[in-house]
């Protein structure tokens, strides 16, 4: 099932998500219907607040992405990408492991906004799966930078606020008419 994706001014973009406790058929259905609304989407990753449930899940699948290429190490080996995509990362948290280095994004809930963000250049990942298990991974490329602006998320920060002024300064205008629509498509009960 493809669920909503809620716009920039909704308020479940800046709510912390909630941890999950439960591990059950409900909570893999909903994950499920996460990954079919990011595939449909045509994203690499989504976060629950994305679509409106203000929880600690995020979905990423960067294998399509060629032209961005992406590492992932697992127990120290590095490991074929393909075969750990798609990544559900329920409770997750974040270790930076290197430097800033700035690159290209966007956002599902951001349509057709992009600018360079600054983020570690890889990172730690620990989290659980969608049955409970706990898992660890490193990662660098396209999937750091996914797993850190999804994790954000779920914390409620947004690429914008990330931004250099100027890329906000360009996106002024945009970004005050999406909330606006947002806000009155709320007021109207859509």
């Amino acid at each position: 099932m493809i669920l909503p994706i809620v716009k920039y001014g909704h308020p479940a973009l800046r709510q912390k998500g909630a941890s999950i406790e439960k591990f059950d058929g409900k909570l893999e259905t909903f994950v499920d219907h996460m990954l079919d609304t990011m595939y449909e989407a045509d994203g690499v990753g989504l976060a629950a607040q994305q679509v409106g449930k203000v929880l600690q899940i995020t979905v990423l699948d960067v294998s399509h992405a060629e032209d961005r290429p992406s590492t992932m190490t697992v127990d120290g080996k590095e490991v074929e990408i393909k075969n750990y995509m798609p990544l559900v990362l329920i409770n997750p948290e974040v270790e930076p492991l290197n430097e800033m280095i700035k690159g290209p994004e966007g956002c599902l809930s951001f349509p057709e906004i992009y600018a360079d963000i600054e983020r570690p250049e890889s990172v730690e990942v620990k989290a659980q799966d969608h049955k409970g298990t706990h898992f660890t991974f490193t990662c660098g490329g396209l999937l750091a930078k996914a797993v850190q602006h999804e994790l954000d998320h779920l914390k409620g920060i947004l690429f914008i606020d990330r931004m250099e002024r100027k890329d906000k300064d360009k996106w002024r205008a945009a970004l005050e008419a999406m909330r606006s629509e947002t806000q009155r498509e709320l007021k109207a009960g859509k």
